[in-house]
């Protein structure tokens, strides 16, 4: 759950001028820093008026924010909790530590602070709408529900209450109801950018994938470096069987930001799809490109080692055929194929017997693997055992559907009798 919902928790604090004094001056200089995202910048001058006022909880919570905008959580929860010593009543201070208790996933600490916010304030609409989403965020659905219907009923244009509502929605996989919400959101707030990406990807869920790729292209017009919608657009190219935008997509995603794991597995599926089709059209050295930085973003994937494997096969570079199909068998021990490929490298290093044994192993496996049985068959022919390679040709007759397959066995049968 804390993987989906996204809302920012924190909330817009307003608080009174100061007189024009040494403190104020250095308050004034941090906000200006602050709103360029100078967070130590900003830090330092908030520091400066905690110097000359050490009762100054105004500054304290705005340095408070800054460290919060840092990460530094812990220095965070000390500047709060000092406006709280100085100031019991401050639904400000309540608010803004409840933001770093849910970043921390301390979600019980984060309701104690929302609750006391509610009790400083009923008509907090905002507080109901962060305590529902930590609700959610604590899988408590049913209370998240109850809480962003109240913040909504104190403030019907709260467009993040809408939001965060769509998102419980969202988890349930309630996709009409997700929408809703999110239409809602976007009319009250025409440039959330979070609020299109996620009704693109509920679009998705739901096979609407024109409306999807409308609604993830506008969330990149409104924040060309989002990552998670590049993601998701690569989903919808994904499924709607655009090879190249999907790489491309996904691949961008991951350059904006290299942590996005969930991007590995899926890139690494259509990588080793298209190195499939360069394989397929001799297109060799972007072939191994691709199938190379498939098991590099997902070292689990068999199917890209096996078809790495095979590319080396084609070459005749046996050695690191051999390790490539050895991998994919200890991924995928049961996948007939990759044993019939690794016999064909053990032919290549001359070592008939343990081509046999794959052979004889994908066999086992697949019992109707008349392929299997025809290269075992020559195996066997080419080790010296003429009976066990006539009664493989003899299976091929027997199972075989492809009449080519069929003729070969005939004739490997005829050749042997001739000897």
């Amino acid at each position: 759950m804390k993987r989906m919902l996204t809302a920012v928790l924190l909330v817009g604090i307003l608080l009174p001028l100061l007189s024009c004094s040494p403190a104020q001056k250095s308050i004034e200089q941090g906000d200006t820093y602050f709103t360029q995202q100078k967070w130590s910048e900003a830090i330092s001058e908030y520091g400066k008026a905690i110097a000359e006022n050490p009762n100054l909880t105004e500054a304290y919570l705005k340095r408070g924010q800054a460290y919060a905008a840092k990460e530094d959580w812990n220095s965070a929860l000390n500047d709060f909790n000092k406006v709280i010593e100085l100031d019991p009543q401050s639904v400000a201070a309540y608010s803004q530590r409840a933001a770093v208790y849910h970043a921390q996933g301390q979600w019980d600490l984060a309701l104690g602070d929302l609750n006391r916010v509610i009790e400083l304030d009923p008509t907090a609409a905002a507080a109901y709408s962060n305590r529902g989403f930590t609700y959610a965020s604590k899988g408590q659905m049913d209370l998240a529900l109850a809480d962003l219907n109240k913040a909504i009923e104190l403030d019907p244009n709260f467009s993040e209450a809408y939001y965060n509502r769509g998102l419980v929605y969202k988890a349930q996989q309630n996709w009409d109801m997700e929408i809703a919400d999110l239409n809602k959101t976007i009319e009250l707030d025409p440039n959330n950018y979070n609020a299109y990406n996620d009704r693109g990807s509920a679009y998705t869920y739901t096979g609407k994938f024109d409306l999807a790729l409308i609604d993830l292209n506008k969330a990149l017009e409104l924040r060309p470096d989002y990552a998670l919608a590049y993601f998701n657009r690569g989903t919808v190219y994904s499924g709607q069987g655009d090879l190249e935008k999907a790489i491309a997509d996904f691949t961008k995603a991951l350059e904006l930001d290299p942590n996005m794991t969930a991007v590995n597995q899926p890139l690494a599926e259509l990588l080793a799809e298209r190195g499939w089709q360069y394989r397929t059209e001799g297109q060799t050295d972007l072939a191994e490109t691709d199938f190379k930085k498939a098991v590099e973003l997902d070292p689990t994937l068999a199917y890209a080692y096996f078809q790495l494997g095979s590319l080396y096969n084609d070459n005749g570079e046996w050695d690191l055929a051999m390790t490539s199909l050895n991998k994919a068998i200890e991924l995928a021990p049961d996948m007939d194929s990759y044993y019939v490929n690794r016999a064909y490298t053990f032919l290549g290093l001359g070592q008939l017997d343990k081509a046999i044994a794959d052979y004889t192993r994908a066999i086992e496996l697949d019992n109707t693997y008349s392929l299997a049985y025809f290269n075992r068959g020559l195996a066997y022919f080419n080790f010296g055992d003429p009976v066990h390679a006539v009664a493989d040709f003899e299976k091929v007759i027997q199972i075989s559907d492809n009449p080519e397959l069929v003729a070969l066995a005939k004739d490997r049968i005829s050749e042997i009798q001739r000897q």
